[in-house]
């Protein structure tokens, strides 16, 4: 009984790692979705850059819906076709000024509260009798 509950258990983990890869793949590809569909992203992307990502998203949520039963390992794989279309994109969108920040509170390469220079130079208190 005991094995049995050891083999169900390790079932259990390893559907519970599928579902979460082929959760994190489709959230990924519904946010660059609704990234790229946003009026101050899009004017920054090109159109032909556009259609190619906006391509590939709906390459990968066809992809989805048609492979519900896929493994960890093939989500991951997808996910990480989708990366390689978006991030050389995304990265110009966010290089090219950090004023826009990028939605959903995730901010580009080098927009860390308080990573200016000198962080150490706070406002001087004096202490008065």
């Amino acid at each position: 009984m005991l094995a049995e509950a050891e083999k169900y258990k390790e079932e259990d983990e390893a559907e519970a790692a599928r579902i979460q890869a082929k959760n994190g793949l489709e959230s990924y590809a519904y946010s660059l979705k609704n990234t790229i569909q946003d009026e101050k992203v899009s004017e920054k992307i090109e159109a032909g850059e556009k259609e190619k990502l906006q391509a590939k998203i709906d390459e990968t949520v066809s992809w989805i819906d048609d492979n519900q039963t896929a493994t960890k390992d093939e989500y991951e794989s997808q996910q990480k076709e989708l990366e390689g279309v978006a991030n050389p994109i995304m990265v110009k969108i966010y290089g090219q000024g950090a004023e826009g920040g990028m939605p959903g509170g995730a901010g580009g390469a080098g927009a860390a509260p308080g990573g200016g220079q000198g962080g150490d130079d706070g406002p001087t208190v004096e202490e008065v009798d």
